[in-house]
């Protein structure tokens, strides 16, 4: 898979993805992952609309910015909820999936996640690799983008199965994935279900 430019992903992006992916993981049967994901979950970066600071911003008439307080946060957790669902649903097919990867590719995964002395940039390129072979055994009728993000998370939870220590690394390596490579998708699958 060859590597894409990136597409200018900000913070608002970077929370998107966070949440997706995040939510992927919480919503799969992730055995043994919990005390990992909680921990994961402390140290993923405050929702963009927390970090910013427009409820101490005044206005010129002497009073507190009113769309922080009446719309941003809103427009922000109804956006969770929608990210959240679209998890759950990414998740469900990912865990109906589940068995159909080859464990020899979770294997070869976490051998390279496993190894210090790799790049982040070599650990995303051996997980398009992977993820390219595990795309050939899968039907068809799922869009192409899809089936490329389910199984990217996917392979993100079977290698953390294998191996709960990686859960923060093979998380990051996802994150950087889905930006470089999905990241208009992701935009437009959480677009397209907040109209």
């Amino acid at each position: 898979m060859e590597s894409k430019v990136s597409n200018g992903s900000g913070p608002q992006d970077e929370r998107i993805t966070n949440l997706l992916v995040f939510g992927f993981l919480q919503n799969c049967s992730n055995y043994n992952l919990h005390e990992e994901l909680e921990l994961l979950g402390h140290e993923l970066p405050v929702p963009a609309y927390l970090k910013e600071d427009h409820d101490n911003e005044l206005q010129t008439d002497g009073n507190r910015c009113s769309y922080f307080l009446d719309g941003g946060v809103r427009d922000s957790e109804s956006q969770e909820e929608i990210i959240q669902d679209i998890a759950r649903q990414l998740a469900q097919i990912g865990d109906r999936m589940d068995h159909s990867i080859h464990p020899g590719l979770v294997n070869n995964l976490a051998m390279q996640f496993m190894n210090v002395n790799l790049s982040e940039e070599d650990r995303r390129k051996h997980l398009a690799a992977v993820l390219e072979q595990a795309m050939q055994t899968y039907p068809k009728d799922m869009e192409k983008e899809k089936t490329m993000l389910m199984l990217a998370m996917l392979l993100a939870k079977k290698v953390a199965d294998h191996t709960p220590s990686l859960l923060c690394d093979v998380f990051h390596t996802i994150m950087n994935f889905i930006s470089q490579n999905l990241l208009t998708y992701v935009r437009n699958l959480v677009r397209n279900e907040m109209d």
